[in-house]
């Protein structure tokens, strides 16, 4: 490296040199965890990706972290240090996949987020029949009820406003939905997820429709 620094000058020549071991210090930082986050995700695909392959010939409860970690040669402390059980990977695989995937696109209107949506479940009907069908405490159910029921809450104060009752409505919606969808995936015939949306919109718009009709007929009598 070409010398910048003026002959005869201990102090400048000091202070140069420690800013050069701290821009070789943050950049090396950076360097690091760049390759600790890239590692890190290698990990976990490594591990979704041998749960995913258990799960075709074994049911969910049945897979320990035992299994899943000697199907791709890992050991369980290594398994802990990423997840805190196999619910955990499960929600991280829908995160990963669906949630952060949707959340980078633009969408000008909820129903064609619905029909994402419902595209990632259909063409992973096979998992997910599996998976959201466990109930209890961490399962994939339950997080994906708290994602629905947030996304509603956002919906639902807009129409409700102030209302005492607005967590009974956003329970109601977030339960029906989440009903459906798993109706929706554990039918042997499942349905297309365009056409499955489509039929969720149209129910969604003609009852609102007739509801609202009803109500306005109501008030002007």
């Amino acid at each position: 490296m070409a010398e910048f620094v003026p002959k005869n000058s201990g102090k400048t020549r000091c202070t140069v040199d420690f800013l050069r071991v701290l821009w070789y210090h943050e950049d090396n930082t950076e360097r690091w965890e760049a390759r600790f986050l890239a590692d890190s995700n290698i990990t976990k695909r490594a591990l979704a990706s041998a749960l995913k392959k258990l799960m075709e010939t074994k049911p969910f409860a049945k897979i320990t972290v035992s299994d899943i970690c000697e199907a791709c040669d890992m050991n369980r402390k290594s398994f802990y240090y990423h997840f805190k059980d196999k619910y955990d990977l499960v929600n991280w695989i829908y995160y990963t996949e669906c949630v952060a995937a949707l959340k980078e696109k633009n969408y000008q209107n909820g129903w064609d987020l619905l029909v994402d949506l419902c595209t990632y479940f259909y063409e992973n009907r096979s998992f997910y029949r599996k998976t959201l069908n466990v109930e209890g405490q961490n399962s994939l159910s339950e997080y994906f009820r708290d994602i629905v029921a947030t996304i509603m809450s956002s919906d639902m104060e807009k129409i409700f406003s102030e209302d005492d009752a607005l967590r009974f409505y956003v329970d109601f919606y977030t339960d029906a939905f989440l009903c459906a969808i798993k109706r929706w995936l554990l039918d042997k015939d499942c349905r297309p997820a365009e056409e499955f949306a489509g039929l969720l919109k149209n129910c969604l718009l003609r009852t609102s429709d007739t509801i609202l009709q009803t109500f306005s007929a109501e008030s002007e009598k």
